[in-house]
């Protein structure tokens, strides 16, 4: 038997933690978690304080998406758990294995103690895949467990309470065993065998690839079956550069613009054969419930069972996406096609290209082509939710997976700062870019102060309309009355160039795309951030999407 050791709670979260692969941790200190911060620097991982626990949370990300670093987010009690609570809810509709570590009292002294007193785990676990409370004599089996989960199947945030007492105390425990996170295997072969008749026979087969694909490092696979087998692909924005976006078989990703899904729902709706690969519909809307019709066969590859009823699957296949496309290879010969189906995809494709390319006019169509020119093939981008999300998605090209970072599943604001300050952390030399609306870049305006603080160097551009655009849109479509959507106005509007350099950053504004273009290549030499900001006209999306 292992001799037991004698250490703090907190260097058994620790240790476990960086067994696990975590290397940093992000969030703000309080009294109740100084002993598990130490715990935590004892173990070796980085603590990076931010200026509030959502952006804590997305910077985890930011840097697990780059490195595959376990996210880790700790927060004190009371306040700290409740800012925190976006963040962990966006994780879960995200599908990030967010470890989140709060301070809490012990339970004696929460019985004749209310300060700043709340029941941490009633307010998360309707948002988290489990909430553990560490206890004396079992903190590394409970670390053991919680890891576990956050990883297994659909990854998704996990919430671990610290007592103060067991972070503090000395506690004698056996070595524990890692618990091991579940991987998705092979289905059972009598599904495979009903995949594989399916396909053979398939005339008009289409491929739709979501986030689980992603989490698996499915592209490679993805792209080689598609490939082998003529079967167009389509992505959610999650799913974004599973496929080359340049290659003539990917027709790029869908789920959030009318005008996409205007070109990409007939050729849905033709296909006779549908292989979804890691689709998480939680991205799409509501047009995307039910797309299926009974002539269709719908062959579904996901790593967990399905119980969203966004769409029924005829032959549901439960197993890794790579060793599950192995396994559906078949030798139909691809002439069985007709003419007309070879040719479908390939219309859609340039369909796309036509309606979200770039007009004349100085607009967010102008920022987002000229930016894309101008950036380097590897730029790692992230976006902000809000109109210029939905129009970026769809025009900005990507390369490889996690080449664009969103909030897709829950749609967050003031994301992309902090999502693109993680990956910068875990890719220092490739340039990172975040487009955020002028209202986002308001509300998580103090993240800028952690971008100098970390030496981050990365480019935000801004876009400056001085409205809730997405919104203001739907307002105006449903015929209301222009209520709380406005900002800003002549002579009132933030000064960006003037908050950038009050954080430490370097600020530019742009009209044009020439001054854009000059400013993002001035951006890729600075060793500080760059915000630039671009003044949009009012209305500027209207039918951009």
């Amino acid at each position: 038997m292992t001799a037991s050791t004698t250490r703090t709670g907190a260097d058994i979260i620790g240790a476990a933690l960086a067994k696990a692969g975590a290397t940093h941790a992000f969030g703000i200190p309080g009294g109740e978690v100084l002993a598990l911060m130490q715990g935590l620097d004892a173990a070796g991982l980085r603590f990076l304080l931010v200026k509030h626990e959502n952006s804590g949370g997305f910077m985890a990300e930011g840097l697990w998406h780059m490195t595959g670093a376990l996210p880790v987010l700790v927060a004190t009690l009371g306040p700290g758990v409740t800012n925190a609570v976006n963040v962990v809810a966006n994780a879960m509709q995200d599908r990030v294995p967010l470890i989140f570590l709060t301070g809490c009292v012990d339970a004696a002294e929460a019985e004749t103690y209310t300060h700043q007193i709340l029941d941490h785990q009633a307010l998360l676990r309707p948002v988290v895949k489990g909430s553990f409370r560490l206890a004396h004599g079992a903190v590394g089996a409970g670390m053991a467990k919680a890891i576990a989960l956050a990883l297994s199947g659909q990854p998704g945030p996990v919430h671990v309470d610290v007592p103060i007492s067991v972070a503090e105390a000395m506690a004698t425990e056996a070595p524990f065993a890692r618990i091991w996170a579940t991987v998705p295997g092979l289905p059972p072969e009598a599904g495979l065998a009903e995949a594989r008749s399916a396909l053979e026979g398939a005339k008009r087969p289409l491929a739709i690839a979501g986030v689980d694909a992603v989490n698996e490092h499915a592209g490679p696979a993805i792209t080689e079956f598609c490939r082998a087998h003529n079967i167009p692909l389509i992505t959610t924005y999650k799913g974004k550069g599973l496929m080359p976006e340049v290659h003539p078989l990917c027709l790029g990703a869908a789920g959030l613009s009318p005008k996409a899904d205007r070109i990409l729902m007939p050729l849905i709706v033709e296909a006779d054969t549908i292989l979804l690969l890691g689709y998480d519909p939680i991205e799409m809307r509501i047009g995307w419930r039910n797309p299926f019709g009974p002539h269709q066969t719908v062959i579904e590859i996901s790593p967990t069972r399905r119980d969203h009823a966004m769409h029924r699957a005829d032959v549901p296949l439960i197993g890794g996406i790579g060793v599950t496309l192995d396994a559906l290879n078949h030798k139909a010969l691809n002439h069985k096609a007709p003419t007309r189906w070879a040719k479908e995809p390939d219309a859609a494709r340039h369909a796309l290209k036509a309606a979200f390319a770039s007009p004349e006019h100085w607009g967010p169509h102008q920022v987002f082509a000229t930016l894309r020119a101008v950036m380097p093939a590897e730029t790692i981008i992230t976006a902000d939710s809000g109109a210029h999300r939905i129009l970026v998605s769809q025009m900005w090209n990507c390369p490889a997976p996690r080449g664009m970072l969103q909030s897709s599943g829950l749609c967050t604001m003031a994301c992309a700062v902090p999502l693109a300050a993680g990956a910068k952390l875990g890719r220092p030399s490739a340039p990172v870019l975040a487009f955020v609306g002028d209202a986002g870049m308001e509300m998580g305006a103090g993240e800028l102060a952690s971008l100098t603080a970390h030496g981050l160097p990365i480019v935000i551009c801004v876009l400056v309309d001085d409205s809730l655009s997405l919104i203001e849109m739907k307002q105006r479509s449903s015929q209301r009355p222009n209520l709380g959507v406005d900002f800003g106005g002549v002579g009132l509007g933030t000064d960006f160039v003037g908050l950038a350099q009050a954080f430490g950053g370097h600020g530019v504004a742009v009209t044009d795309r020439t001054t854009l273009a000059d400013a993002a290549r001035a951006a890729l030499t600075e060793d500080r951030f760059t915000l630039i900001a671009a003044k949009i006209p009012r209305r500027a999306y209207d039918d951009a999407f």
